[in-house]
């Protein structure tokens, strides 16, 4: 394990601090999701209807209780801690020419509390919560105009946090995007809306070589403003097994797997792979890719990759009815008779973890950061001052043991591990409270009632344990 390991926790900004309009801040692709659950799919709004429920409208107020909350992640011994910084508070539409000062000012106060308590900002600069504005004037990421105005933004707040942020990631979760049919994660990945007599694929692959370009041109102008910058990508990590040994079910799996590899390919690379290329010329897809932004692409090449890891999928090339998977990211995912699940339908996989950094890292031979990693679950808060999350432990305890043997027995090179998210906070794919994941309870429901009281749940003084030993006490 690495001597200056990173220990800690993560967040996004859109999740936690509330204060949707406070101090300047304009509207988000998050501001316009009403709540929901895992059996009723969050509302995308034109715009704030009155009357609606929108939860990260008040997040968990960290916006004002970072203070507090940044104590009890140090007295868990954090040394990192992610979040990110939301574009609307630095430019509220998103194509202004100037920034909003107010903004700049709330992440210079919390990026120096974290300082001063030890712990790294690791920050990524967009994280589901791109301006709305952006998605009204241009249709999201399917214009070029997007990448500017990303840029001009990146730009700022490299500038302006060099002496103070070292570890930094372009998109989170970006791989999100890849698939048109899933309205959610189309609009706040890619701030995409399909209309239904347009190729959406060829919309989801322009808008995907967008954000590619607009990565790959900051990292080159954040390794200009700062030398020791380290800048890397964020993908949601799911790896794909087959179903059985069956030569079809083992193909199907390779092939599932090129939704992660095709925007690692880039970000490591630099170059669209061979793959993506023939699958272009058969479906007759046309992307407006220019020679110098080719040439950036291979320029803007990332220093490290950082996944969120929660489960496995296994695919059948032979779907039967009965074999259909509680949680469908495509048509032919069916149940692993060898997981169980949560509540939501994740599969338990811890192995699946060692299995997936072996992959990544042979692969492509980059640093790996864990930024995600946790299990969202109902908590008995019948007394709220003990409140025993031993599923939670464990859950936790199997994914840290199977990252600590892939460093310590397969040799990857494992930069640091932040668990998601070490307080509770607001679901992004549901609006839930309910669905909570921390170390620490909030005190507060779906619809943002409640005392909004910190209490630490036993997982609190187990992790504490795990980062005061380096995981030791695991063995």
């Amino acid at each position: 394990m690495r001597e200056n390991f990173l220990w800690g926790g993560a967040i996004a900004a859109h999740q936690a601090e509330g204060e949707w309009q406070t101090d300047g801040k304009g509207i988000s692709v998050a501001d316009v999701l009403t709540s929901g659950n895992h059996k009723k799919k969050r509302e995308i709004t034109k715009g704030i209807i009155a009357g609606k429920n929108y939860p990260n409208h008040f997040g968990i107020d960290f916006y004002n209780t970072y203070q507090e909350d940044l104590k009890l992640f140090e007295e868990m011994g954090f040394n990192g801690f992610r979040t990110s910084i939301a574009w609307t508070r630095i430019f509220p539409n998103g194509d202004e020419a100037v920034p909003n000062e107010a903004g700049l000012q709330f992440y210079d106060d919390l990026f120096d509390s974290l300082i001063e308590k030890g712990m790294a900002p690791i920050i990524t600069l967009s994280h589901f919560e791109m301006p709305y504005h952006l998605v009204e004037a241009y249709g999201g990421w399917r214009s070029k105009k997007v990448i500017d105005c990303f840029v001009r933004f990146a730009e700022v707040v490299f500038e302006h946090y060099k002496s103070k942020v070292k570890y930094w990631m372009t998109f989170n979760e970006i791989n999100n995007m890849f698939n048109p049919e899933d309205e959610f994660f189309s609009f706040v990945t890619g701030g995409l809306q399909y209309q239904a007599d347009e190729n959406k694929q060829q919309v989801m692959y322009q808008a995907s070589m967008n954000q590619l370009i607009a990565s790959a041109k900051v990292v080159e102008i954040g390794k200009k403003i700062c030398s020791d910058f380290e800048i890397g990508c964020m993908l949601a990590f799911i790896p794909v097994y087959p179903f059985s040994s069956h030569p079809e079910d083992v193909l199907l799996a390779q092939q599932e797997m090129r939704s992660r590899y095709f925007y690692l390919d880039v970000h490591v690379h630099g170059e669209v792979p061979n793959y993506t290329k023939r699958l272009w010329e058969r479906e007759k897809i046309v992307i407006d890719l220019s020679e110098e932004e080719l040439q950036t692409l291979k320029n803007g090449t990332v220093d490290y990759i950082s996944i969120s890891y929660y489960m496995s999928n296994t695919v059948s090339s032979r779907v039967l009815q009965d074999q259909a998977s509680s949680y469908k990211s495509s048509a032919n995912v069916v149940d692993n008779p060898y997981l169980t699940a949560s509540d939501w339908g994740w599969q338990n996989d811890p192995t699946g973890l060692r299995y997936a950094l072996n992959e990544l890292y042979y692969r492509y031979r980059k640093p790996i950061m864990i930024v995600e990693n946790g299990l969202g679950a109902f908590d008995d808060v019948s007394n709220k001052e003990a409140i025993v999350d031993d599923y939670r432990i464990a859950y936790l305890k199997n994914h840290i043991k199977a990252m600590k043997q892939a460093m310590d027995e397969d040799g990857v090179d494992v930069l640091g591990y932040t668990s998601w998210g070490p307080i509770d906070i607001v679901s992004a794919g549901t609006g839930e409270m309910k669905k909570r994941y921390g170390f620490i309870y909030v005190d507060q429901d779906d619809f943002g009632q409640g005392t909004k009281q910190r209490y630490k749940k036993k997982s609190f003084e187990w992790y504490k344990s795990v980062i005061q030993t380096n995981a030791e006490t695991l063995i």
